[in-house]
């Protein structure tokens, strides 16, 4: 969480994905057309780790209904909730909401009602064939 979101930024928010998820297959990652996504270091980032880059026409808010629909919950169920003296303590909100509750525990009817880690297992099971 940054005051302006340059290329920088989601470039580090980038790597720290892949380096938490490491992804082995190839992934799709999809971004709207503000400049950060559009750069020469976006660009060569996304070559260097072997991301396919998504991205639609402008006015096209459907690809992103998933973000739109996180970032919905996201200042619903806490920040809207909550006066924050600094960056810092709105930084670390933002964080445990979505480390401590969003990904392991807050269920989620379009995955069968299982929180996004426990989806993401049964997913992994399912293509090991267990």
């Amino acid at each position: 969480m940054q005051s302006r979101q340059t290329t920088d930024v989601v470039l580090q928010a980038l790597l720290m994905a892949i380096w938490r998820r490491k992804p082995r297959d190839k992934v799709l990652i999809h971004s709207d057309q503000g400049s950060q996504f559009t750069s020469m270091d976006w660009a060569a980032f996304l070559r260097a780790h072997k991301l396919e880059h998504s991205m639609s026409r402008r006015g096209n808010c459907h690809d992103n209904a998933v973000a739109e629909s996180f970032f919905n919950l996201l200042k619903r169920e806490r920040i809207r909730r909550r006066t924050y003296r600094t960056r810092a303590e709105a930084r670390q909100d933002v964080f445990d909401y979505i480390e401590m509750f969003y990904n392991p525990k807050r269920k989620h009817a379009h995955n069968g009602m299982l929180s996004p880690i426990e989806f993401e297992r049964q997913q992994e099971l399912n293509n090991k064939g267990v």
